[in-house]
């Protein structure tokens, strides 16, 4: 029977590989909120539409958009222009910013809608997590690309749970570059009053761990949701130092 986390013994709830972390940053689709797959369909349904309107040359670079593949090698974790234009580049399309805003702009209407439709949840195990890590006295954070994070956790009944959210809009604000620059994690860190190098990141995206692992986290973990046959290795070679396939792993 699991046993209830209690002030009284708050550390031994954590495995031994976060004991001496002082604050974690928790990306959301896909960490804290199953919306990764939310996103995935939505860039689908754009992309394939705009391949079908605009074909490649190369009838190989005309397959419709994988959601697992392409989603983790080119969007996941990415702010939308640089998941539309990247996958674009990839298919060897010389799109125009107009041409990444509108696919971006109708991968955005398709989340939107569906997301309003049908809500997210939080995965049980990252909500274990955080909880000890609160009851450790371990403040946290939520970090996105996404303009929607705060709606997100919100729906998923998780806002509260959550001591700094840095989402799109306010890196939009902020000029923060896209991973896999450090600049949106580096924020949520500062505000949580704990340097980098005493912290940890929880990353599914690859973009993800490698901003982790370029600014200086004491700690990166990979969360390997896709749980393909080379996934997790993906995510230890774009700089995971752990690779679990659910947060409750890290609880002792």
């Amino acid at each position: 029977m699991e046993r209830p986390l209690t002030p009284t013994t708050p550390l031994n709830a954590l495995a031994p590989v976060v004991r001496d972390i002082r604050a974690v940053v928790f990306d959301t689709d896909g960490v804290i909120t199953d919306s990764a797959r939310v996103h995935a369909a939505a860039w689908k349904t754009a992309f394939d539409a705009f391949l079908r309107a605009h074909p490649p040359a190369d009838p190989e670079q005309r397959r419709p958009f994988d959601v697992r593949d392409d989603y983790l090698r080119f969007v996941d974790g990415k702010s939308r222009l640089d998941g539309a234009a990247s996958f674009l580049a990839s298919r060897d399309i010389e799109a125009t910013d107009e041409t990444v805003r509108n696919v971006a702009a109708d991968k955005e209407r398709l989340f939107t809608e569906r997301l309003r439709e049908h809500g997210v949840d939080a995965y049980p195990g990252t909500v274990r997590l955080v909880r000890a890590l609160r009851l450790a006295g371990v403040p946290v954070a939520a970090a996105s690309a996404s303009r929607h994070a705060g709606e997100l956790l919100t729906r998923a009944g998780v806002v509260d749970l959550f001591d700094v959210l840095v989402d799109g809009g306010e890196a939009a604000r902020l000029g923060l570059p896209g991973k896999p620059r450090p600049a949106l994690f580096l924020t949520a860190v500062d505000r949580l009053g704990v340097p980098a190098d005493r912290a940890a990141v929880v990353e599914d995206a690859l973009a993800g761990v490698e901003a982790g692992r370029l600014g200086g986290f004491a700690l990166v973990v990979g969360v390997d949701r896709a749980a393909a046959e080379d996934s997790g290795e993906r995510l230890r070679r774009h700089g995971a130092d752990i690779v679990v396939r659910d947060l409750s792993e890290l609880l002792a």
